[in-house]
């Protein structure tokens, strides 16, 4: 596999948002956590929570349950370094969460321009199995290190949720609720004597090759067995033979671009969206195969 990392550097340089870029120097080990928290703090809100296009393609400015994901990747990611702010989301996320644990999908905009209409059109007032297993499995991979989120209230509703949630599946559900429903089982695996038994229930619905088709995408989007399972010796990864495992990083690495960096098969909804995507795309690239051994 040969991946150019001079290249990615470059790309990160001309095309990124600052806060991958130090994402990027942060994995390389470039520079440290303070400097990566500074330049999420910009997507920062008073209340805690983020908004301000952190998710690329919801630009509204107010803070939304969508946006969580990327906030606590940062905080994973500074470990074991901790910071006050991944509580301070834990209380937003508590302030919006429905009576039954879960999370809205999203919150009403005041801004909808720039915006994908699953945003815009979302339902406010149902909670969503796709956003709360997100959020959760995020929040567990800080509360590994960091044990104010462990303990927060807000996390233990979200799992109770999310718990309650997948064992109530009947069918096969949308591509990416089945994606963050393995990541939020695959957190919780060792805490939750339930999730042995629910994670293997979701393997019925993947295919033998790992691609799952996103339903309402673009032609070309799809999910790959890397976005199910990215990272070796968890439970996820024992849903997928190694050979599948294998050529999905075959897959990943051959995909850099000549530019050096990655691209997604999402549908484009904002000139700068594009870019930021495709900056937080290399990012994840570069992660999952150093964290796979290939780099």
């Amino acid at each position: 596999m040969n991946v150019n990392l001079t290249a990615v550097a470059g790309f990160m340089a001309t095309h990124a948002r600052l806060l991958d870029r130090r994402r990027f120097h942060l994995l390389m080990g470039e520079t440290g956590p303070a400097a990566v928290l500074d330049a999420l703090d910009a997507y920062r809100n008073p209340d805690g929570g983020y908004g301000w296009g952190l998710e690329p393609d919801l630009r509204s400015p107010e803070s939304q349950p969508g946006t969580a994901l990327h906030a606590f990747e940062v905080f994973e990611e500074i470990g074991p370094a901790t910071a006050p702010q991944a509580v301070a989301l834990c209380d937003w996320l508590e302030s919006v969460t429905m009576p039954d644990g879960g999370l809205p999908f999203a919150l009403p905009l005041t801004l909808p321009e720039g915006t994908a209409p699953w945003w815009a059109g979302a339902d406010h007032a149902t909670s969503s199995l796709q956003i709360t297993a997100v959020s959760a499995a995020a929040a567990h991979a800080v509360a590994a290190h960091d044990p104010a989120v462990a303990a927060h209230p807000w996390l233990e509703r979200a799992t109770r949720y999310c718990l309650d949630a997948i064992q109530a599946l009947e069918d096969r559900p949308h591509a990416y609720v089945l994606s963050f429903a393995v990541h939020f089982l695959d957190a919780v695996h060792g805490t939750r004597p339930e999730a042995a038994g629910l994670l293997k229930r979701l393997a019925a619905y993947l295919p033998d090759d790992g691609r799952v088709p996103v339903e309402g995408g673009t032609a070309e989007e799809r999910l790959n067995p890397l976005d199910f399972a990215p990272f070796p010796g968890r439970p996820a990864r024992e849903l997928f033979a190694p050979e599948v495992i294998a050529a999905d990083l075959d897959r990943l690495a051959g995909s850099q671009q000549d530019d050096g960096g990655w691209v997604v098969d999402y549908a484009p909804i904002s000139p700068a969206g594009v870019l930021e995507w495709r900056g937080a795309a290399t990012v994840r690239a570069i992660r999952v195969l150093r964290g796979n051994g290939v780099l």
